[in-house]
C-alpha cells in the first residue's frame, strides 16, 4: 500500500510579488527551493495564512538570495504582497518507507524570506 505524506514544508513566508499577466506558476528563492527539497516543475501546495486560500500550482525557481516569492497567472488573485504562506509537497510512498520518513522543513525569516 502507498500513501501521501508530506515531503517539504516553507513554513510561513511572505508574498512579495503577485503577477496576473504572468502564464502561471509560483515563483520561490532557489536557495529556498533547495533547503525544501522543491525542484523546479514540482507540484505544490499553498496555505494563505491571511485569507485561508489555498490552491496547488506548480514552481519556478527565482533569483538566489532574493527572497522572491511570487504567485503568477491566476493565481495572483489569490494573494496580496505581505500576506504570509505556507508552502507544501507531498510525495507518495510505501507505508514502511513513510513510518521513517523525515520531510524537509524550513522556517525562514518571515520578514525576509531568507533563510536564517
Amino acid at each position: 500500500m502507498q500513501v501521501e505524506v508530506v515531503k517539504s514544508k516553507i513554513h510561513r513566508v511572505r508574498v512579495t510579488g503577485a503577477d496576473l499577466n504572468y502564464i502561471g506558476s509560483i515563483t520561490i528563492d532557489e536557495d529556498l527551493m533547495d533547503a525544501a527539497n522543491i525542484i523546479r516543475g514540482e507540484k505544490i501546495q499553498v496555505v494563505n495564512n491571511n485569507n485561508g486560500e489555498r490552491l496547488e500550482t506548480y514552481v519556478i525557481p527565482g533569483p538566489r538570495g532574493s527572497g522572491e516569492l511570487t504567485l503568477n497567472g491566476a493565481a495572483a488573485r489569490k494573494v496580496a504582497v505581505g500576506d504570509i504562506l505556507i508552502l507544501i509537497t507531498y510525495a507518495r510512498m510505501d507505508i514502511e518507507e513513510a513510518r521513517s520518513f523525515n520531510p524537509a522543513l524550513v522556517f525562514p525569516n518571515e520578514e525576509t524570506n531568507l533563510l536564517q
